[in-house]
């Protein structure tokens, strides 16, 4: 069969995947980045944009930004509560099926989900230099047939020949390798996104999985935490209640306020003229964000109780608990899932990119692709390359069974850089200099602006413990392929010395790690600052201004500082202020364009 490639359309983000050399890789934009915000925005004079630039305009223009549309897929009018309608755009729901209103005219979910696809679409074939037209897309296991029979005609409408529909937590379940635990295994998918909840308990039985049982809310998820934050946020500004542009500005940094608060415990908003004329300022604790969050997440709990009954199993009964979706990023959601079920959940996966990777896996399995596998051995220390400012990039974990192919796509860090230097490194450390080095070549290619180049490495633990590193360059499909020492003989001494050292320097080598990669945003920043100030500095107000210029000098002196949350917090402080500077620049670039 042709290629296929497995895509997660989901409520709040999707993505696109392809078995390459038999293990799964997510594709990137032309920016680098994996996750496609599942939104589109509509101008009334202009094509539709799609993805992070409709992201951005959706605090600019939310009338005629569409997202989570996912939660409209296959539904008929009366099927809506009025809570449902709770989006910054016109819901019509007076016809045979929901539709979006924007500038007077209507958008079927399929239609806007095409456009969602076709992104994800083109993407695929910009980094994969040809077309695609075969797809897996992945459902919550809830969805019933007219949600999947829209679902599939939305793939249609972009070009695919879809191939399957997949339940969500089978391919999540197939990500975390769970495929390969002990016959008549039970597993239950926690599944908690920006829109949607499901949960489910599955049933593995040769090699298949049988969902026993789902349950869930497609109203309930990360947004209703959002919402009872921005009304904690402004309870003391009643007049924002009734500005749309204003509160969308708000829901953008109040969401990054929220993944800020998953590592730190504390997160300050401040939005320059927020409302066109005053500006807003708050700080949130995350103990706050629990207590605000935590009303939402206890909602969960009911569904995690009936899910078990009609599964008719108890907690203990179940042999995995696995966690989907962004919003299980948080401690207090771990800490309550752990409650729930009696066991610590399984964290061993990016919940953003889970089941997209199932579906990739599924899509191998359809192809041929992927095929049966011999477990033989694990990997004693973690394998991967160094990246630019010395750090250490696993691509290939500690204790991962073999034989085994991993791989990710890397791109240039300086302007017209004509070659890659891969340096494949053994260990545990965070620091590139403090592993084992096991050798190092070269992969050129044209010339190009930062950040164009694209470079897929991929690590191949064959049977015998033979490490294979083939480098390509994704534009001209030129590769390198070099066989380096064996990946598991290592002595239990060495082995043993090397974890040890990691635990010993693990404060400092974290450190160490947090400051060079705020060092390396910190740079990228200041560099793009200081040229977004050429093209808007005439427009910008003195004072905005003078934050700005004022933020970058807090960069500045945190960097000769040495000082990890000094600098990070300047970091944040500098982001923060230029969101309207962001603002500035898509708005003139539209305008530019022909947009008015």
């Amino acid at each position: 069969m042709d290629e296929i490639v497995g895509i997660d359309l989901g409520t709040t983000n999707s993505l696109i995947g392809i078995m390459d050399a038999g293990f799964p890789i997510l594709l990137a934009d032309a920016d680098g980045a994996r996750l496609t915000p599942s939104v589109v925005a509509l101008p009334e004079d202009g094509p539709p944009l799609v993805g992070s630039p409709a992201q951005r305009m959706r605090a600019l223009r939310p009338r005629e930004t569409i997202y989570s549309i996912k939660r409209f897929m296959g539904l008929r009018g009366d099927d809506l509560r009025d809570e449902d309608m709770d989006v910054s755009y016109e819901i019509d729901r007076s016809g045979a099926q929901v539709s979006a209103r924007v500038n007077g005219q209507r958008y079927s979910p399929e239609e806007i989900s095409a456009l969602i696809l076709g992104k994800l679409k083109a993407n695929a074939e910009a980094a994969l230099g040809h077309a695609v037209s075969h797809a897996v897309i992945t459902v919550p296991a809830y969805f019933n047939d007219a949600q999947r029979s829209a679902t599939k005609r939305a793939g249609e409408l972009a070009g695919f020949a879809v191939e399957r529909i997949v339940n969500e937590p089978t391919a999540a379940a197939l990500a975390y390798g769970l495929d390969k635990l002990s016959t008549r295994a039970k597993i239950a998918v926690y599944d908690l996104g920006g829109g949607t909840f499901d949960i489910s308990i599955l049933e593995l039985n040769n090699a298949v999985f049988e969902v026993l049982a789902t349950n869930g809310n497609t109203h309930l998820g990360g947004d209703d935490i959002d919402t009872a934050l921005i009304r904690h946020l402004i309870q003391n500004h009643d007049h924002l209640a009734a500005n749309p542009e204003a509160i969308s500005r708000l829901r953008e940094a109040a969401i990054a306020a929220k993944h800020k608060l998953s590592s730190e415990e504390f997160a300050t908003i401040e939005i320059p003229f927020l409302d066109g004329e005053t500006n807003f300022s708050a700080t949130i604790s995350r103990a706050e964000l629990e207590q605000l969050g935590r009303p939402v997440i206890e909602r969960t709990r009911a569904h995690c109780r009936r899910v078990l009954a009609d599964a008719k199993l108890e907690p203990a009964d179940l042999d995995e608990v696995i966690l989907v979706g962004g919003v299980t990023r948080m401690p207090f959601v771990r800490q309550f899932v752990a409650e729930v079920f009696g066991r610590e959940p399984n964290v061993t996966q990016n919940p953003d990119e889970t089941v997209a990777i199932g579906a990739t896996i599924q899509a191998g399995i359809l192809s041929g692709a992927v095929r049966d596998v011999v477990l033989l051995d694990v990997t004693p220390l973690s394998l991967g390359i160094e990246t630019f400012g010395g750090l250490m990039n696993v691509i290939i974990p500690r204790n991962s069974t073999i034989p085994i192919k991993a791989g990710e796509m890397f791109t240039t860090a300086v302007h017209n850089q004509r070659s890659m230097s891969i340096k494949v490194l053994q260990g545990e450390r965070e620091m590139a200099k403090d592993n084992w080095t096991l050798g190092q070549f070269e992969i050129e290619f044209e010339a190009a602006p930062k950040g164009i180049a694209r470079v897929g490495v991929q690590f191949e633990i064959d049977v015998n413990g033979i490490l294979h590193v083939l480098a390509r360059d994704t534009r001209t499909g030129s590769e390198k392929v070099v066989a380096l020492q064996s990946a598991i003989d290592v002595s239990d001494e060495a082995v043993e010395a090397m974890i040890g050292d990691s635990l010993e320097h693990a404060f400092t080598d974290m450190a160490e790690r947090v400051w060079t990669e705020a060092e390396l945003k910190s740079n990228e920043m200041l560099a793009a600052v200081d040229a977004a100030l050429l093209l808007v500095n005439e427009d910008l107000e003195p004072a905005m201004r003078d934050t700005i210029l004022q933020r970058v000098s807090d960069v500045r002196a945190a960097l000769r500082s040495r000082e990890a949350k000094r600098l990070k917090d300047a970091n944040d402080a500098l982001d923060r202020a230029t969101e309207t500077l962001a603002a500035r620049i898509v708005a003139k670039a539209l305008e530019s364009a022909g947009t008015p």
